[in-house]
């Protein structure tokens, strides 16, 4: 995960979570844009949090074996965030319809951007990212939605679910064109097998955890 190094009121710069954490408790108007490679790329390309389950990645040889943390989900949990996660070459115009909120929305607001990298070693190339990014959502590995909070004093739901219900069957198939993966099965074939199947069960437990927030009621309070 890339976050930018964000300048802040007194001078001083941050970079990673705690910082990005700080930026956004502090309330003010500002816009953060998070590049998701799911591993640290601005260091090497080392596991992270943020790296899903079975993925090869420098200190994880032999794949993540825990959940991928959900930054969208944190930031939403103080309620006067604005969140949203895109994936361009998925939905053009989600994802202009989600900066442009983001822009005029009158406090923090984050945008995580699915970003293929060099360190997923996709099969295709790194001149296929933008079809890479349209098969992660067709396939669940990633979902598309917005939050905006504002929605909420409107008697609205403020989490909108943008992607569509995925193709599953395709899950196992975005796995094998990557080689972050696929090197996984080749070194270790047995315990790839369960990781694999643990990642995409994560991935639908996520989508299913959005789907409920989507169908939330809300009304509003005098």
């Amino acid at each position: 995960m890339l976050i930018p190094r964000l300048p802040l009121k007194n001078g001083l710069k941050t970079i990673g979570y705690g910082g990005l954490d700080h930026v956004i408790a502090s309330g003010e108007d500002v816009n953060i844009l998070v590049l998701d490679t799911e591993v640290y790329s601005n260091t090497g390309g080392q596991a992270s949090k943020s790296t899903p389950v079975g993925a090869v990645a420098k200190f994880a040889a032999s794949g993540k074996k825990v959940r991928k943390k959900d930054l969208g989900v944190m930031a939403m949990s103080y309620g006067y965030v604005y969140v949203a996660q895109i994936a361009m070459g998925a939905n053009n115009a989600q994802t202009l319809k989600a900066i442009r909120e983001a822009e005029a929305y009158p406090g923090p607001s984050l945008i995580i951007a699915y970003s293929p990298c060099i360190n997923h070693g996709l099969r295709e190339g790194m001149g296929r990212t933008q079809a890479q990014t349209k098969a992660a959502v067709e396939s669940g590995y990633w979902h598309n939605y917005r939050y905006n909070p504002q929605l909420e004093a409107e008697g609205k739901n403020p989490f909108t679910l943008d992607s569509k219900e995925p193709d599953w069957t395709k899950f196992q198939e975005f796995l094998k064109s990557e080689v972050r993966y696929t090197s996984l099965h080749q070194s270790f074939p047995k315990e790839s097998e369960v990781l694999f199947k643990a990642a995409e069960e994560n991935a639908k437990w996520r989508y299913k955890t959005y789907q409920r927030l989507a169908a939330m009621e809300f009304s509003k309070t005098e």
